[in-house]
């Protein structure tokens, strides 16, 4: 009988993690269609929301916002061009790279933005009001830790 050698097959840790991934993928799916709702009213998706987001401490280039939400840049870059045809954000020279500009937020987009606060706000409130802090706290270190292991 021929038999796999035990590193083609998960172990115990292996199941778990793919398990994890399973439930982050199917966590990202319903966090994209419930950003979709709550910015269905201001005109947004949840994608430009994110890109909105990314740079809503400040300018950052089309390559940065991809990095900072785990994005590819082809993506950040198209939904750039049309947050820009529609007046959100514009593009301001790059004192470090004259070929990749940096994309900020226009006063409409930083208006646009404080108007969704409230309703992110109630909504992160209500669901972060089901698991106690330890429990979110936990969470987040253990996707953090995930994550640069990837990164790594």
């Amino acid at each position: 009988m021929d038999q796999q050698p035990a590193l083609d097959r998960r172990d115990a840790g292996g199941d778990l993690i793919t398990t994890l991934i399973d439930e982050v993928f199917q966590l990202n799916g319903r966090l994209l269609r419930a950003g979709d709702a709550l910015t269905a009213e201001f005109g947004l998706t949840s994608a430009r929301w994110q890109v909105l987001g990314a740079i809503g401490d400040g300018p950052a280039t089309a390559a940065a916002i991809a990095r900072r939400r785990g994005l590819r840049r082809q993506s950040v870059q198209e939904i750039v061009t049309r947050l820009r045809a529609d007046g959100l954000v514009e593009a301001r020279p790059n004192p470090k790279d004259r070929r990749a500009p940096l994309v900020a937020l226009t006063p409409r987009a930083e208006r646009l933005l404080t108007t969704i606060e409230p309703a992110q706000a109630r909504w992160a409130n209500q669901l972060g009001s089901t698991l106690t802090a330890e429990q979110l706290a936990t969470a987040v270190e253990v996707l953090a830790a995930v994550r640069a292991m990837i990164d790594d």
